[in-house]
């Protein structure tokens, strides 16, 4: 079980970096595929990206979006994608046209709305899939996917001549694989674990614990759409991945004392993959 130092973290091949912390600022990157799961205010580390996944438009999530078009404009970059709640794109439209009137300057810049289960293409290896969730406002999650082609089961113990035949044929020997990779949440009510079978089984599942002890009840983060600690650690047995990632955590907690807690009441057994992400 480890805190995050400063702000980047890397699993495998994958890096990232961000900040989270509840109602103050919330944005992942993932640099070397050029995409942020939502965006804080705007942080120097975003300016570059191509493609934003906003989960939702609170603006501890989505205040940036405005002077990252900016920012972009200034450095003659094209326009970026953010991918939003369908119910986002009109006040997010309506907020940037105020600022054009605001600087006497149009802006580029693509509103997409998302819905469940669209796919978004990253590149030829890898997409990004689109989950509901479950907030005080329409939200979504995220899922980062990797295909990779493999031999088709029924082919697994045939000889190289027999595969070679089957090319030679016309024959499609190979099968593609879709691997959930990265799963980001948002803000969301616990019911997230249950919408898409594919969501458990991420190898990093990036999710919110805002509260971690009795200073606020179940019954308290569900009122504001959010996660306690009481309700994943009865989950965590049924979680596959390799990395449960959690952010989001109420600022009345210091890094180390969220530790602690976390140590304390989360079973020895899953401490290896648990990691927390800071957002100080």
């Amino acid at each position: 079980m480890s805190v995050v130092a400063g702000e980047g973290w890397s699993y495998q091949k994958y890096k990232f970096h961000g900040l989270s912390l509840s109602g103050i600022r919330t944005a992942i990157a993932m640099p070397e595929l050029s995409l942020s799961f939502d965006v804080a205010q705007g942080f120097p580390y975003l300016l570059n990206l191509k493609k934003f996944f906003i989960s939702h438009g609170h603006l501890d999530h989505a205040a940036g979006i405005p002077y990252i078009i900016s920012q972009k404009a200034m450095t003659s970059q094209n326009a970026a994608q953010f991918y939003m709640p369908g119910t986002l794109v009109e006040p997010m439209t309506n907020i940037m046209r105020e600022w054009e009137k605001i600087e006497g300057h149009q802006y580029k810049f693509e509103f997409i709305p998302v819905k469940a289960d669209d796919e978004i293409e990253i590149n030829q290896q890898n997409y990004v899939k689109v989950f509901p969730t479950t907030h005080r406002i329409e939200s979504f999650g995220y899922t980062l996917f990797e295909t990779s082609k493999k031999l088709r089961a029924d082919l697994q113990g045939k000889s190289q001549e027999d595969i070679v035949n089957l090319r030679r044929k016309g024959e499609e020997v190979n099968e593609i694989h879709h691997t959930p990779m990265v799963t980001f949440t948002g803000d969301t009510q616990i019911e997230f674990l249950n919408v898409r079978p594919w969501v458990k089984k991420s190898k990093i599942l990036i999710m919110e614990s805002t509260y971690l002890d009795d200073r606020k009840t179940i019954a308290n983060a569900r009122e504001w759409g959010h996660t306690h600690l009481d309700e994943i650690i009865p989950r965590l047995d049924e979680i596959e991945s390799e990395q449960i990632v959690l952010i989001h955590i109420s600022s009345r907690y210091s890094d180390a004392e969220a530790l602690r807690l976390i140590k304390s009441r989360i079973p020895e057994k899953h401490h290896e993959r648990i990691v927390i992400f800071p957002g100080r």
